[in-house]
């Protein structure tokens, strides 16, 4: 894989310079989201030696090493130098725990190598939180988390080499200023390559290799098949839940109401019987979740309806994969229709997941407001999205080009209006402001 810049770089070199040995680092992402590149990337460049070692594939004597010689550090590291050949520094060298979930002792350990001293650790995992990948060990309270995303558009652009394009948006953002018509178009060109590339690092890599969207989207489907194998692996006893709400995502993100509607797995399904497989996802970071804020407030966690969700993919790429999993890319009308501004049936699935993506990005928690109401139209309404801004929150409503009303967001900023900060519509037109509701291209849902 070659280098793509991603701003967790710099993340890890604050972490370094502060930390200055006293914590380790843990950097969490989904599988193929650019983790084990990164640390040792990062390892190589920022310091005099270095240690991988990959719990996926590890050797049975290194494994060995972390019971029968950790209460002998002088041991243990002489050991280990010894089995890498590679000669340890005191505060130059690093040593990275790659897929640490797979063996939790190392991870328990992290507490006395820090406490230690004499190197850096850096760890990474999926499924980090997930109970069989903690058992029995206490979670080192000397511990920092990293959470790696796929890349963002700005890191998108980079890789495609334009470094100037979102500075200036981000001054039309703070501006309100509106780009003009030719810019606008430009970016929102540029925003359809990212939305059907995705920010999986190997299918970034393919695009700018060859302009290729069949190869790209190769390159999704083996991804798309190594979680779908994660899930056999590592949900043992419940597989088969994880794979009917993953298959399911495309369908119920495709309809008018796009809550995760469990009757359509079964008639007899129940949301107790699936928590654990939604949880599994979420925790894969596969998909990003979004609860029913029942009662919208600056603490919008406090009245999360869990059983009431909506479930996008954590990249919108390998969405438009998946949507036509086990279909050739010739068949997949979702590129052609993203391409040439033609979405119908799927523009509200493919821009509220990408909106969803990006608001994880920036660390917001996703929340959306739904009430059905049938006895008075007043309190029926749907609002996409709800962030919080200077304590109070704003509502976030996706729409068309060529959308006619926003009845719901009319509704819900009357009701709610002494609770408001800002409201936004995302859309693919340029900025403008009117109504009170500032619109905004969708690609600058970035800066929210």
């Amino acid at each position: 894989m070659s280098a793509l810049r991603r701003k967790i770089y710099l993340e890890m070199l604050e972490w370094k310079k502060r930390s200055a040995g006293v914590t380790a680092i843990l950097v969490e992402g989904a599988r193929r989201v650019g983790k084990s590149f990164l640390c040792r990337q990062f390892a190589e460049n920022e310091y005099k030696s270095h240690i991988i070692i990959d719990f996926g594939n590890a050797p049975q004597d290194v494994l060995d090493m972390f019971y029968n010689d950790s209460s002998n550090l002088d041991l243990f590291f002489a050991k280990l130098s010894a089995f890498y050949s590679v000669s340890l520094h005191e505060r130059a060298s690093v040593i990275v725990f790659d897929e640490v979930q797979q063996f939790p002792r190392a991870r328990q350990l992290i507490k006395y190598f820090v406490e230690d001293g004499r190197y850096d650790f850096i760890e990474t995992g999926s499924l980090i939180r997930l109970k069989k990948n903690v058992q029995n060990i206490i979670i080192p309270s000397e511990e920092e988390h990293l959470e790696m995303f796929p890349l963002d558009f700005e890191e998108f652009l980079w890789a495609m080499g334009d470094e100037v394009t979102v500075p200036f948006l981000k001054q039309c953002f703070d501006k309100k200023m509106p780009l003009g018509q030719a810019l606008h178009r430009k970016v929102m060109n540029d925003f359809r390559q990212y939305v059907l590339v995705g920010g999986m690092p190997q299918a970034v890599i393919e695009y700018v290799k060859g302009k290729d969207f069949g190869a790209v989207d190769a390159v999704k489907q083996r991804i798309l098949k190594l979680y779908r194998d994660d899930v056999s692996k590592f949900a043992a006893g419940y597989e088969d839940k994880v794979f009917a709400i993953f298959d399911g995502i495309p369908a119920q993100l495709s309809k008018k109401e796009k809550k995760y509607k469990l009757s359509s797995i079964s008639k007899q399904a129940r949301f107790r019987s699936y928590e654990d497989s939604f949880v599994w996802l979420s925790e894969a970071m596969v998909v990003n979740t979004c609860f029913n804020a029942t009662d919208p407030n600056a603490g919008l966690a406090l009245s999360a309806d869990f059983a009431t969700q909506k479930c996008y993919m954590a990249d919108t790429g390998l969405l438009v994969t998946h949507a036509f999993t086990g279909k050739p890319y010739s068949k997949n009308e979702i590129y052609r229709a993203i391409l040439f501004d033609k979405l119908s049936i799927n523009e509200g699935m493919i821009m509220e997941n990408i909106a969803a993506q990006m608001l994880r990005r920036s660390g917001h928690s996703l929340y959306f407001y739904s009430r059905n109401d049938k006895n008075n139209r007043e309190n029926h309404m749907e609002i996409d999205f709800i962030i919080t801004e200077n304590g109070k929150i704003s509502p976030i409503e996706i729409k068309s080009g060529s959308y006619k009303s926003h009845s719901s967001l009319d509704k819900f900023r009357k009701k709610f209006s002494s609770k408001l900060s800002s409201s936004y519509i995302l859309y693919t037109k340029d900025v403008i402001e009117k109504d009170g509701i500032l619109h905004l291209p969708i690609y600058m849902a970035m800066f929210l």
